[in-house]
């Protein structure tokens, strides 16, 4: 038995409240349960209820055992001064108040239906299941699902925010200088993001700025910050470049310690680093007022325009220096440019309107929806107990459901949990 069951139960009276009394056989009428607290302090502010015809307006606390009271040092706690009513699985002792008398108690144990209690063992029984209501998954309704996705998209959206309001602050509120950050992280994908990311955050902002007028001078840059020009190769280009990053080295007065040298393994030609460093280069020579671009476009189709770019020349016969490979373009493709809109500029844009003070997030959902669903483990896992990601929106807020509800068996704080325990 946890405490957030018992939450619910008085939250939703989900018990036989026709013949409540304490444990002092006084009856009980509940009149207003009180605001659940999610924060430090009683467990529901402000309830009323009728005690043997008295009202009594105040707090209420809600516990496994009577004891937790004292488990829980709340006997010293000024916050619990107010506290009108003990709500207690079991009843092993009685409370009192500072002043002698005891804090009427009802024991919720005998009063809840067993249909409610055998869906809560179900949901938190301890097996195998990859999430806990997956037998029962499909049941819940297609309006709520979809409204706690779309509920789920916009905690996704905030987490996220937090993050880039925080490293914000350290870029003294440069917008332009973060999203530079944030695209090298997505232009490493999952294998090389942290690597990427280490790279953007070695170069002040300003050097990306003065170098963008010359691409192979950014590509120079990046790569050399990658550590991609301390080994020896013959290859013309490749000395052309290691020259130009010595320059810069020197102009700049660059450091590439905290660098975190990107990978090759398990990557397919077309994501190697050395193809996402030119391209990112060459995005910030053909975009020199990204930032603002970003923010005006209202629709997928037009951001893949923005990012309808290539890799440097040279690159189109190469995947590494002085390695020939059969001719192509190197462009973004349509799926990567997804990822970019979905890991980085959603979030960005959403993070600028509520610095703004801005609600946009129809747009933003309505961009999300025109994005085909991603395809990972646990969308997959999801769509085989009913087919549910239709689009990038749904498979961010199954992400989110997954990680920050499934995992964390938070089934009661959880819109599928809730219904599936009212059913």
């Amino acid at each position: 038995m946890k405490e957030d069951f018992l939450h619910y139960v008085w939250k939703f009276q989900k018990f036989n409240t026709a013949t409540l009394t304490t444990t002092s056989g006084d009856t009980i009428q509940v009149i207003r349960v009180g605001m659940h607290n999610h924060n430090s302090g009683p467990d529901f502010f402000n309830g009323q209820v009728l005690i043997g015809g008295q009202k009594w307006a105040g707090n209420i606390e809600i516990h496994i055992k009577s004891s937790d009271w004292f488990a829980h040092r709340h006997e010293i706690d000024p916050a619990y001064d107010n506290v009108i009513l003990h709500v207690v699985w079991e009843h092993d002792v009685e409370v009192y108040r500072k002043d002698g008398t005891a804090i009427p108690t009802v024991i919720l144990k005998p009063l809840i239906p067993t249909e409610i209690l055998n869906a809560y063992h179900t949901l938190f029984k301890k097996d195998q299941k990859w999430i806990g209501c997956q037998q029962r998954f499909h049941e819940v309704d297609d309006l709520t699902m979809n409204n706690w996705i779309e509920r789920l998209y916009i905690d996704r959206l905030q987490r996220k925010s937090e993050l880039m309001m925080h490293r914000l602050k350290e870029l003294n509120n440069h917008w332009e200088a973060l999203l530079f950050e944030m695209l090298a992280k997505s232009f490493g994908l999952k294998v090389n993001g942290e690597a990427f990311l280490s790279i953007g955050q070695s170069i002040n902002f300003s050097v990306v700025q003065k170098c963008r007028k010359e691409p192979e001078t950014l590509e120079a840059l990046l790569m050399g910050q990658a550590g991609f020009f301390n080994s020896e190769n013959d290859d013309p280009y490749f000395e052309s470049q290691k020259e130009n990053y010595k320059f810069l080295l020197r102009k700049f007065q660059l450091d590439a310690t905290s660098v975190i040298i990107p990978k090759y393994f398990r990557l397919r030609p077309p994501n190697f680093p050395t193809i996402r460093l030119s391209q990112l280069a060459n995005l910030y020579h053909q975009k020199q007022a990204l930032f603002s671009e970003i923010m005006n476009v209202n629709n997928s189709s037009q951001m893949y325009e923005v990012f309808k770019i290539s890799a440097l020349p040279y690159w189109g016969s190469h995947y590494n220096f002085g390695v020939t490979s059969a001719k192509n373009k190197r462009v973004l493709t349509k799926k990567f440019i997804d990822l970019l809109i979905i890991n980085t500029i959603l979030p960005l844009r959403f993070c600028y309107d509520s610095h703004l003070g801005k609600d946009d997030t129809e747009t933003l959902f309505t961009m999300a929806q025109q994005i085909s669903a991603e395809n990972n483990s646990i969308t997959k896992k999801f769509n085989d107990l009913r087919p549910i990601a239709k689009n990038a929106m749904d498979s961010q807020g199954l992400l989110q459901l997954k990680n920050e509800y499934c995992n964390a068996m938070k089934c009661l704080q959880c819109a599928v949990g809730n219904q599936l325990l009212k059913a």
